[in-house]
């Protein structure tokens, strides 16, 4: 009897040897080097030498009048949108990798009026392809990449991949705010729980209230803003971290107050 033939006799073939899942990522890295791939391409230097924020999704973003950000290039993250019923942010771009999240805000994101960033891998079979929404090949090879058209990396946290995003558009300043860096969480760092109760973790709480997340890497994270910090500094480009009460010690403390006195706004 003749053998069977053809690429599902090699993908059938390749499982039974434990290897179908590498067929699979190949496949799927190169679809989208195909389709995405080229469209991350207009960012390229778009914003070269201007100023930005990165808003995280921690609580203290309740402390603070956000009313201002709209005069800025602004970089939402996660659920920000949360935040829309509060105060119009006239948000720039939104970034989202975790997988549970986006699957959260799917009847949410294809709405959006403002260039979305999402994590191809955690988005295949669960978002539509619009125009507005642009998908980035994320993994976990630590390292801080400098151009979006190729794969880049998860970092343990969204805010190192709109990092990534921001130094490929060429900002020169970069301010975080809402990066608060504090969890009330018991468990291992990644592993997958159901919120009970109220989310204390961020600024709504409604965020992830009975429904899953992942807990948060602390350590891991800061690995990763070193990494950043470092890439900046050396191109003499700098982050400042601007958040209220914030926990972290990696990047140069200023004020809210001194971020937008200092940043530039949309021209």
């Amino acid at each position: 009897m003749a053998r069977p033939q053809g690429a599902l006799y090699t993908v059938n073939l390749l499982e039974k040897k434990g290897l179908g899942h590498k067929l699979r990522e190949a496949r799927d890295y190169l679809v989208w080097r195909l389709r995405e791939a080229r469209r991350l391409e207009r960012f390229r230097g778009m914003h070269r030498g201007q100023d930005c924020f990165i808003i995280g999704n921690g609580p203290s973003l309740n402390k603070m009048d956000l009313r201002p950000l709209a005069r800025y290039h602004t970089f939402g993250l996660n659920k920000i949108y949360l935040m829309f019923e509060k105060v119009d942010l006239n948000l720039s771009y939104l970034v989202a990798t975790n997988p549970f999240v986006i699957e959260q805000s799917k009847e949410v994101y294809p709405n959006l009026p403002f260039p979305i960033f999402l994590s191809w891998t955690a988005s295949r079979g669960v978002m539509p392809r619009k125009p507005h929404m642009y998908y980035l090949h994320t993994l976990n090879i630590w390292s801080f990449y400098e151009d979006i058209t190729q794969p880049i990396c998860e970092g343990n946290t969204v805010t190192y991949v709109a990092m990534q995003i921001a130094w490929f558009m060429g900002f020169k300043r970069v301010f975080l705010i809402g990066v608060d860096h504090n969890f009330k969480q018991k468990g291992k760092s990644h592993e997958v729980q159901v919120l009970e109760g109220e989310d204390e973790n961020h600024f709504h709480p409604e965020y992830f209230k009975g429904q899953p997340w992942q807990l948060a890497d602390l350590y891991g994270s800061e690995i990763s803003y070193h990494l950043a910090n470092y890439h900046f500094m050396r191109d003499e480009r700098q982050i400042y971290d601007a958040t209220v009460g914030g926990k972290l010690q990696v990047f140069p403390k200023i004020t809210f107050e001194e971020a937008l006195a200092m940043a530039q706004p949309k021209v």
